[in-house]
């Protein structure tokens, strides 16, 4: 399963009791992403700008199912009118999960 492309996958429940991943481990998941960032390791991260304040609504609109499905939400910034930034980190464990690499991948499928 570790050979299955991220989006493929689906996120798995994560309620802690559980450790972060080391960043050795989120450097490697991050390679298979576009455009997201590391933030102090416990937080991915990736702004878009948009073309117009409804298409970053629209995008955020398109966010939220593949979050709801995967019962794994982002923090959705929505800033200067038409930039959104997407944050992923799980919160439960204080830091980042398969999971958020795995929404990650599937937000990039919306060709964002």
């Amino acid at each position: 399963m570790a050979d299955e492309p991220l989006a493929s996958r689906n996120c798995k429940p994560c309620e802690g009791g559980v450790e972060p991943l080391p960043p050795a481990a989120a450097g490697v998941l991050l390679r298979d992403l576009k455009g997201w960032e590391l933030v102090d390791g416990k937080a991915l991260r990736k702004t878009i700008t948009c073309k117009d304040f409804l298409g970053a609504v629209n995008l955020v609109q398109r966010i939220a199912p593949i979050a709801e499905a995967e019962d794994h939400h982002p923090d959705l910034h929505l800033t200067r009118y038409r930039r959104l930034t997407i944050e992923l980190s799980t919160h439960s464990i204080g830091g980042l999960s398969e999971n958020d690499f795995i929404l990650a991948a599937k937000i990039d499928q919306l060709g964002a």
